[in-house]
């Protein structure tokens, strides 16, 4: 017998038939196996940044699938907010020092990842510095909002589209 469960049989001294013992044990089982299994298949917390910079929008090119171009972003590490790591991916992917930032909009659809269901923040801000691709990034562009990149990853492409619009409905 392992050594958990004999501690576990010295904890629940008062179950002490075989039979009830063994009913215990296999619904704890269960509930941590139907615990990990949750914890683990998220959703999962991301941030993606619209940066402004030098009259277009950052967008960086992915090195691993899903390959195309995407707003600057990633996972939110444990024990960091959102606003951290927002400018954190901004300044890993691009070089660029993200300020005057606010938060846009929450993007939630079960299949915005083909990967795995993420929750992504989405903040709108300003990039400052030079533009530079990093290690995270094949490559890292300024595009017109009216000449993206044909392929975008993700929802992308809908994000930026909801952006203008909502910049759109400012001017009116």
């Amino acid at each position: 017998m392992r050594k958990e469960e004999k501690n576990l049989k010295k904890i629940i001294f008062a179950l002490d038939k075989e039979r009830i013992y063994q009913i215990f044990k296999k619904n704890i089982s269960g509930y941590i196996n139907y615990i990990s299994k949750k914890i683990t298949q998220g959703p999962f917390l991301t941030v993606d940044g619209i940066v402004r910079y030098k009259g277009g929008i950052v967008m960086v090119e992915r090195k691993n699938p899903p390959f195309g171009w995407a707003l600057p972003g990633g996972f939110v590490d444990y024990a960091e907010s959102a606003e951290s790591a927002v400018v954190r991916e901004i300044k890993e992917e691009t070089n660029l020092d993200f300020v005057d930032f606010r938060q846009f909009k929450v993007y939630s659809q079960p299949q915005r990842d083909p990967r795995f269901h993420t929750v992504s923040v989405v903040f709108a801000g300003k990039g400052k510095g030079t533009l530079k691709a990093s290690s995270d990034a094949k490559n890292v562009k300024i595009f017109k909002p009216n000449r993206l990149p044909q392929i975008i990853a993700f929802d992308h492409r809908r994000i930026i589209q909801d952006y203008l619009m909502s910049k759109k409905d400012d001017k009116d």
